[in-house]
């Protein structure tokens, strides 16, 4: 791991241990300090830069404005009534988000900044004007959409859910074992003789797929791999279903219908019998050694051990297990859409879509 990698997952590290400081606290004060201390540096870093000064009474009044909405809203909102469970949880949510409000606001002054003081012309500053609202308006819009779409993948239901999935998962030990059959690796056996490997993404629905989706915006959202056309062999990295620990599991295909508009779309890889071999031989190891879903690197992008990973670290490292792997990237910062979007040679070929609304 070089020094830039090193750095970015300490930082990662340390975003994700003060989310959970934060989200863990029970009392006002520390939210209270981090409103005041953002204004403070933020009210600092106005009065050093080179904007007038009506322009930096304005935008202190401003973050004034802010800090003292966030303390009001606090106090009302998010440490009265209910103090524990969910809705407290979703309270404290909506209060760290809370924080990047007057960090908007220095996005805004950075824009009024460009238009005021950079502008060189009346042309050029209704230029940068026109364009400045229409970023901010397709900004508005996808915002919007985002919010709209998250409302469903945030409701209490699915992150009750999530919530209660939580304490089955590892980050630094293996807790799936022996979790695929022999019946599953003979399956595999006699798929030699098709010499192709079936990538799969899917839209299933389940409420940790809608949770990324969220962050994602993208439709497909886990990836598996299969060695048959048929999906008897479909397998992958997931929660078990509540039936295998999380990690290394085989899917079935019914279990993908969680929404009405769930779908899943077949794309074939042609490898040879050796690589498909390979693969076959690197899965039962991981089988027998034991296994993690990679929960946790979703967000440090980074696995403890070598079995702990999530869906399309798995598939890219069993690409890559056969030299199979069609685009260069870290495993660990892989989208299952990335198998397709990423591929620049037209390796995939399509297979067929299933839409289960449609049956």
């Amino acid at each position: 791991m070089n020094i830039k990698k090193m750095y970015l997952f300490l930082v990662n590290i340390l975003l994700l241990f003060f989310l959970i400081f934060l989200l863990s606290v029970q009392q006002l004060n520390i939210y209270a300090v981090i409103y005041a201390v953002s204004a403070a540096l933020l009210i600092c870093h106005l009065w050093l830069s080179q904007n007038k000064k009506t322009t930096k009474i304005i935008f202190t009044i401003i973050y004034l404005l802010i800090m003292s909405a966030q303390q009001v809203f606090n106090t009302l909102f998010v440490f009265s009534g209910t103090d524990a469970g969910i809705v407290f949880l979703m309270k404290k949510i909506t209060a760290v988000i809370f924080m990047l409000v007057p960090f908007c606001v220095l996005y805004v002054m950075y824009l009024y900044t460009i238009q005021n003081v950079f502008s060189q012309s009346v042309k050029d500053a209704a230029t940068i004007s026109f364009n400045t609202m229409k970023e901010m308006q397709k900004s508005a819009v996808s915002l919007g959409d985002k919010l709209k779409k998250g409302r469903s993948s945030l409701s209490r239901e699915n992150l009750n859910e999530i919530m209660e999935d939580i304490p089955r998962h590892s980050y630094t030990k293996y807790v799936n074992k022996n979790s695929l059959t022999d019946a599953f690796f003979e399956e595999c056996q006699r798929s030699l003789a098709d010499e192709h490997l079936y990538i799969v993404i899917s839209s299933t629905g389940s409420p940790a797929s809608e949770l990324i989706a969220v962050f994602t915006q993208k439709v497909y959202n886990h990836v598996s791999i299969s060695f048959d056309r048929d999906l008897k062999t479909i397998v992958s990295y997931n929660g078990g279903e509540k039936i295998s620990p999380p990690g290394l599991n085989q899917e079935q295909v019914a279990k993908f219908h969680k929404k009405d508009d769930a779908e899943i779309i077949v794309y074939s890889l042609k490898v040879s019998k050796e690589q498909k071999q390979m693969i076959i031989d690197k899965v039962k190891e991981i089988n027998d050694t034991g296994s993690a879903y990679n929960f946790v690197g979703l967000v440090t992008k980074f696995s403890v051990r070598p079995n702990i990973m999530f869906c399309s670290q798995f598939v890219y490292n069993m690409l890559k297990v056969a030299g199979l792997e069609y685009f260069q990237s870290p495993a660990t910062k892989i989208k299952p859409t990335d198998f397709v979007e990423k591929d620049y040679y037209r390796k995939l070929a399509f297979c067929y879509r299933i839409k289960f609304n449609a049956l």
